[in-house]
């Protein structure tokens, strides 16, 4: 098969996917397809089943006006900077563009030319790096850090197969906080590197591990497996950790989906327990607290616009509620007890996860990047402590709304250069503390935001 065709392949597939007629972001499609130049289509197929979970993207962005409005409500509380940090701005090209996750003190980040690297979060001087294996033009980065351990992906060889083609395969690794040691790795068996292919249970690392139907518990310290859990051919699971205990939100994959079941697996032993039965196609959106926030198309609301969100505890108590999205959607996360949204039409929402209602929809306060372009918007982040939701524009605007009135508190800058189409470079931001890290692609810039009294 040539790489042309094996390409296309990848396409038709990908756009094949739905759940109850909700499609994956066609952006998505050419993501995984840019990721094809250095994998074989065969890896790019076993990725479908991680896709086939995350279709409701389509309507929540996974992955208009400025509104520059002057603040007219305090935060709940100052910004105050954290001990010994200064503001600061780094340019490391080969470090970054991959993302980064903030843990303590430190950014872990990957970039083209290191799949791991740490940097001081006061100072911005790096600290340690882990080299690529061949190249590193993914989407991923470092996922978990626990314990002095870091968690993140690499590719699994860098040679050549003897036709020429590439067929690196991923890694799970983990790393020495401290010094940048590679401690241990697993290989995957798909190039799945997204939120779904591992996480971190009580005592183990989740992992989508060996086969693309299994999840594997492997030790935090050696990588050796614990147990695994496999479900059906013919089925799609998705996972989430509620208090260090993990869940499958499990579905038929087939256009139609009559039930989702949601099981929870004992971490030390893997066996699993049916808590809940839904009704439809869910997707499992994230976590608020002790429950589940699962969401799924209601009835036949043109461009799925009528959904229905659904929290499940632990011991499977559930409550459902009606949602209806406003305008095509760039970005939604589920921040505390809300679930934040932002339409490509510059409108930001907060809706309650607690009493089903629309709290506000306010102008988001940053330049929102071309809805027809390859160039994603960069989810929010908020502080409950200062009781402030952040977003970074297309242009390196920031934006604080409240999240009590959807008011604008604050608007801020960060220079991060022209604004650069592609999966590698999408736009970030991050919170330390009460500090914001902005990220776009290499350029990073850490500033504080001087919101409340």
């Amino acid at each position: 098969m040539t790489t042309e065709r094996a390409e296309e392949k990848v396409r038709e597939m990908l756009n094949a996917v739905a759940l109850d007629r909700v499609r994956a972001p066609a952006n998505l499609v050419e993501q995984v397809v840019r990721r094809r130049s250095r994998r074989r289509f065969s890896q790019a197929a076993g990725a479908a089943v991680a896709v086939a979970a995350i279709s409701v993207g389509a309507v929540f962005g996974f992955g208009g006006g400025t509104g520059h409005d002057r603040p007219v409500r305090p935060a709940t509380s100052p910004a105050t900077p954290p001990e010994g940090w200064e503001p600061w701005q780094s340019n490391s090209p080969g470090a970054s563009e991959r993302g980064c996750l903030v843990d303590g003190s430190a950014l872990y980040c990957s970039g083209s030319e290191y799949d791991a690297a740490k940097i001081d979060a006061n100072t911005g001087k790096r600290l340690w790096t882990v080299k690529v294996n061949r190249e590193g033009d993914g989407i991923d980065h470092p996922f978990a850090v626990r314990d002095g351990v870091v968690y993140a992906y690499r590719n699994h060889t860098a040679r050549n197969t003897p036709d020429g083609d590439y067929a690196g395969g991923t890694d799970l690794m983990a790393v020495d906080a401290d010094t940048g040691d590679v401690l241990w790795k697993v290989e995957m068996p798909q190039d799945d590197r997204t939120a779904q292919a591992a996480m971190l249970i009580d005592g183990a690392v989740l992992a989508n591990t060996p086969s693309v139907r299994t999840m594997s518990a492997l030790d935090p310290l050696t990588g050796k497996e614990k147990w695994r859990h496999t479900w059906d051919k013919g089925t799609v699971c998705q996972r989430a950790v509620l208090s260090g205990v993990p869940y499958l939100a499990c579905l038929p994959d087939v256009e139609k989906p009559e039930a989702t079941e949601v099981l929870r697996l004992d971490p030390a032993t893997g066996s699993a327990t049916k808590v809940a039965t839904l009704p439809g196609g869910q997707q499992l959106m994230g976590t608020t607290g002790d429950r589940l926030v699962l969401i799924a198309a209601q009835g036949e609301g043109e461009g799925g616009k009528d959904l229905r969100l659904t929290t499940v505890s632990g011991s499977g108590e559930r409550v459902s509620r009606p949602y209806r999205t406003v305008g095509a959607t760039a970005t939604s996360e589920v921040i505390g007890g809300r679930l934040i949204s932002v339409s490509w039409q510059g409108k930001a929402s907060a809706y309650s996860l607690t009493t089903g209602k629309t709290l506000w929809t306010r102008p988001v306060g940053v330049e929102m990047p071309d809805q027809d372009t390859m160039q994603e918007f960069a989810s929010p982040v908020a502080s409950k402590r200062q009781g402030v939701v952040y977003f970074l524009g297309s242009d390196g605007e920031l934006s604080g709304l409240d999240l009590r009135t959807g008011k604008q508190v604050w608007r801020g800058h960060a220079d991060l250069g022209k604004p650069r189409p592609g999966i590698a470079d999408k736009p970030q931001l991050l919170l330390y503390e009460d500090v914001l890290v902005a990220r776009n692609g290499s350029k990073l810039v850490s500033l504080l935001p001087r919101t409340g009294g």
